[in-house]
């Protein structure tokens, strides 16, 4: 008889943030490339450096993305391409800085019209259990574009 997998209830995500000097410090993950972190210019840092607030969006952006790269390969859609634009507002109200939306653009290219519906489908899906977006206290708003491919 084979043995059941028992799937964990629970993950754990580690990592360091060391400061080097300034506004700027570095980040580490074991098993991960090390990343320079700083406060953003917006906020008084230096240029050229990724801050928390680009993270946040960018964890957003991508886990929209690779929720819809599992449900792309559930439905078995045929993707030919994939490009994500984000941005994140953050305002000051009730005495704190905070986001108030982040915003994905999805530009996605299928292969058929058939795909482009299960594409179009897959996205909303991805927009609804998106673990970052569902983990937010902030609106998260998904405006695909979806193209079928020319050929």
């Amino acid at each position: 008889m084979a043995k059941a997998r028992i799937r964990p209830r629970s993950w754990r995500f580690a990592n360091t943030v060391t400061w080097h000097e300034g506004k700027q410090a570095g980040l580490t993950a074991e098993g991960r490339p090390d990343l320079g972190v700083a406060t953003p210019p917006e906020f008084g840092g230096p240029e050229g450096i990724w801050g928390p607030e680009d993270f946040l969006v960018a964890a957003v952006n991508s886990c929209i993305l690779t929720t819809f790269l599992y449900l792309r390969g559930r439905a078995g859609i045929e993707l030919v391409s994939y490009q994500g634009d984000s941005e994140g507002t953050v305002v000051y109200t009730d005495g704190a800085l905070k986001f108030s939306e982040v915003t994905v653009r999805p530009r996605v290219t299928v292969a058929s019209e058939e795909n482009r519906e299960r594409a179009a489908e897959a996205l909303k899906r991805a927009e609804e259990t998106c673990l970052i977006s569902n983990s937010l206290d902030c609106a998260v708003n998904v405006e695909p574009s979806i193209e079928v491919a020319a050929g």
